[in-house]
């Protein structure tokens, strides 16, 4: 049976929730579409959490990684496309660190796309009722730090994983603290991780359809 990692980070920035953790563990232990779904927390530590998610890679032994993050503001499930070399923090980490214009690895590429099938990700997401689109940005923080250090060790050191980077939006319990902020209720994205799982299973060649922007 394929195993799946399904990661989420702690909370951050003041909140005591955060909906990828919330969404990642409520899946741990059960099986989704014949694989076995292994959830684990990854600190917001920009300086640890890339060690962390290879020791999670080395003691599950996964065969696909699914790494989700909160992206509060944003309207739907954005399924991340590119992950870059570089952090650029807006706020402290929980650690109090913030790093400004320091490389993810040092000498290592400029960016990496990642090796889901973003689009049918997106297409089927949206057929089951979870709004999504691909995104091209997983910012300059925390989430694209482990987007990045995902796909590094893939392209260095596992090329045969497959994985990538999904942002959700906030809780409805969560935008009540941000007036105007859109929500995603967590049976929605509990369903919605269930369908990424799915299709990241069956699809290893994806879809071309339009899914870029204009700026």
């Amino acid at each position: 049976m394929p195993t799946v990692l399904i990661t989420g980070i702690e909370p951050f920035d003041g909140e005591s929730l955060n909906p990828s953790w919330e969404a990642a563990r409520r899946l741990d232990g059960q099986e989704v579409a014949g694989a076995r779904l292994v959830a684990r927390q990854l600190p917001c530590v920009i300086g640890k959490v890339v060690g962390v998610l290879r020791q999670a890679i080395e003691d599950v032994q996964p065969d696909l990684v699914i790494c989700l993050g909160q992206a509060g503001g944003r309207s739907d499930v954005t399924v991340e496309r590119v992950a870059i070399n570089v952090v650029d923090a807006r706020i402290p980490d929980n650690d109090g660190h913030q790093p400004i214009d320091e490389p993810v690895v040092a000498g290592g590429p400029a960016a990496y796309f990642s090796s889901l099938p973003i689009k049918a990700i997106v297409r089927d997401l949206r057929a089951g009722g979870v709004p999504a689109s691909v995104s091209l940005t997983a910012g300059t923080y925390n989430c694209n730090t482990i987007f990045y250090g995902l796909a590094h060790f893939i392209a260095t050191e596992r090329p045969a994983l497959r994985g990538g980077f999904v942002h959700v939006p906030y809780l409805p319990e969560m935008a009540t603290r941000h007036p105007g902020a859109p929500s995603l209720a967590l049976d929605v994205l509990v369903h919605g991780v269930k369908i990424m799982v799915a299709t990241s299973l069956a699809v290893t060649q994806d879809i071309k359809v339009g899914g870029g922007a204009l700026h």
